[in-house]
């Protein structure tokens, strides 16, 4: 079975507009690359033909991603929905209870996620503890470095 890859409206048209740039310029200008590298002569001591090449390899993997994300996704929307729980799309905001530290985030796709810039993924150990809690609960996180407790202050969506 494949994934399944949730997205935002705005990741989903992102990622369509990216596979769509690739496959109709960046592609061509990748081919206009490789037949300029050939016609530098000798192919096995071609650096250039071999950086072309693999700027075409980088090329079709990355459209092959994006192939399958578009074919296997499910869009979050953002829709109000009764009751105050975590689910994806929510904006949380915790307290850290052993540093006295308040921090936020929003609950994200995976293909989303940008920790350093406060978007975790669903499928985070800390994504996963969030899911389905309301404010007020505690949650413990396993971490590398042994369990982390968070309080739950705010749910926005």
């Amino acid at each position: 079975m494949a994934k399944e890859y949730k997205l935002s409206p705005e990741r989903l048209k992102e990622l369509q507009d990216e596979l769509n740039y690739l496959k109709t310029v960046r592609e061509k200008e990748v081919a206009e690359l490789i037949k300029e590298a050939r016609s530098f002569g000798d192919l096995s001591e071609n650096s250039e033909y071999d950086e072309a090449k693999n700027e075409q390899g980088k090329l079709y993997s990355r459209m092959a991603e994006l192939d399958e994300i578009l074919s296997n996704y499910v869009v979050i929307e953002e829709a109000a929905v009764e009751g105050g729980f975590i689910r994806l799309g929510s904006t949380v905001t915790v307290l850290d209870k052993e540093f006295n530290e308040e921090a936020t985030y929003k609950i994200v796709g995976s293909q989303e996620a940008d920790p350093m810039n406060g978007a975790i993924s669903e499928d985070s150990p800390f994504g996963r503890a969030l899911l389905g809690r309301n404010v007020g609960d505690d949650v413990t996180v396993d971490a590398p470095a042994g369990p982390v407790e968070y309080q739950i202050l705010r749910v926005e969506r």
